[in-house]
């Protein structure tokens, strides 16, 4: 009998392996077209699009995947599909082992050349000069609010916002240490020793131990790897990477800690997918009334603003600030095309994409 049922599943995966093949062909011929057309390879809109139908079209038929499942299926499909097309690189936050890196496989699949670098900038400097074609960078956490340094950098560089992704975070505390008494110094990123304070306060409240922050996760386990009597806070993977020992695992605050990535592009423009969020930063004339009056033209069109965040204008010598603003819609479509033109002196568009929060 089980012999038997194993060999219906071999006869099902020889149908999917001819229908990939398939499906890869038209690809193919997809790739051609866009070439001859020089139009990205990545359309996030398109593949949101499938997913959907094939969600709707797997509870008709009373199917036993999961939405969740489904996406895992076709996200690396769909990466092997653009690979296939033309292999595109795509930098991160690093090292190896990153949230970051993990945010950006989740989008673009195994199979995708990755550049890890050692900053945000970096990766900003990567994409304006074309050395990648996408980078992937942190813009917000649920639990402890805006990366500012990634909102700063997308007011200073001239790039587009291709997606956002979402990625829950799970801490783990790692050292080669045998026991806690022996860790002298805790690496890690600042935002995580934020997310980790209850943790850190039961275990470490009266010690004497350092808490030192580093630019990644990754480099902090990779720190703690190296430097006796030193302990990290990272993902799971990295500790793994790495090989130092996990002593404890979700150690986060909130088990509904969530972090959302932005991909950024040097020039892309979403096509319309009718749940789609536009960013913009807004730079207003110092004078009464003029922030309200910017606000009231999207209140008049019930256009809903799902975020509102105030920077400082570092480059001048008074105290003014610049907003970093995210709204419901494609800038494409009305009302939100109208009044993004009625205020496109004061405007920078950053891109519309496809919504997920």
């Amino acid at each position: 009998m089980l012999d038997q049922l194993r060999q219906e599943i071999d006869k099902i995966d020889n149908q999917l392996l001819a229908l990939l093949n398939e499906r890869m062909k038209i690809v193919q011929k997809i790739g051609e077209l866009k070439k001859t057309n020089n139009t990205f390879i990545y359309r996030p809109e398109r593949e949101k699009a499938i997913l959907d139908r094939l969600a709707r079209l797997n509870q008709e038929l009373g199917g036993l995947l999961t939405p969740a499942a489904i996406d895992a299926i076709y996200m690396e499909i769909f990466a092997a599909s653009r690979h296939f097309e033309l292999p595109e690189r795509v930098a991160y936050l690093g090292p190896e082992g990153s949230f970051c890196h993990q945010a950006a496989e989740n989008r673009f699949g195994a199979m995708t050349d990755y550049i890890a670098l050692q900053d945000i900038r970096s990766i900003f400097e990567s994409v304006v000069t074309q050395r990648v074609r996408f980078g992937v960078v942190p813009i917000e956490n649920n639990q402890e609010g805006f990366v500012n340094e990634t909102i700063d950098l997308l007011f200073a560089f001239d790039v587009r916002i291709v997606a956002e992704t979402l990625l829950p975070i799970h801490h783990t505390f790692a050292s080669t240490c045998e026991k806690l008494n022996d860790i002298k110094q805790i690496f890690s990123k600042d935002i995580a020793f934020k997310q980790c304070r209850k943790f850190l306060e039961s275990y470490f409240k009266d010690s004497q131990v350092e808490f030192i922050p580093v630019e990644s996760t990754s480099k902090a386990v990779k720190i703690a790897s190296e430097r006796p009597h030193s302990a990290a806070i990272c993902a799971s993977v990295a500790a793994k990477i790495y090989r130092v020992p996990i002593l404890f695992e979700n150690i986060e605050d909130s088990p509904y800690n969530r972090t959302r990535f932005y991909i950024i592009s040097k020039e892309f423009e979403n096509q319309v997918s009718g749940n789609d969020k536009t960013t913009i930063i807004a730079q207003l004339p110092d004078v009464a009334g003029s922030l309200a009056t910017f606000l009231q033209d999207f209140s008049v069109h019930q256009i809903n603003l799902k975020k509102i965040e105030s920077r400082p204008a570092k480059s001048e010598e008074k105290f003014n600030c610049w907003f970093y603003i995210e709204i419901d819609g494609h800038a494409a479509q009305e009302p939100l095309k109208s009044v993004l033109a009625k205020h496109q002196a004061n405007v920078k568009f950053l891109g519309s994409y496809v919504k997920l929060c």
